[in-house]
């Protein structure tokens, strides 16, 4: 991970994360930017944190998105 990519997630959970993520994109455009089934099938925060807590190449795409988004604000 990148030293500016490790600022924009200092301090942050991945529930935070993927909080501000739904809030910006919605489920349906964070399943159009990364897909996994846990965005495209009855999603919630909840199983979605799960999936992601076990699947680090997913988490790290998580993280990516988020990192991108928040270069964009």
């Amino acid at each position: 991970m990148s030293t500016a990519q490790h600022n924009a997630l200092h301090g942050k959970t991945l529930e935070q994360i993927l909080t501000e993520l739904v809030a910006h994109y919605q489920w349906q455009g964070l399943a159009e930017r990364i897909d996994v089934r846990c965005f495209k099938s009855n999603p919630t925060i909840k199983s979605s944190l799960t999936f992601l807590r076990k699947t680090p190449w997913a988490r790290e795409k998580v993280e990516q998105l988020y990192v991108k988004m928040q270069r964009q604000a």
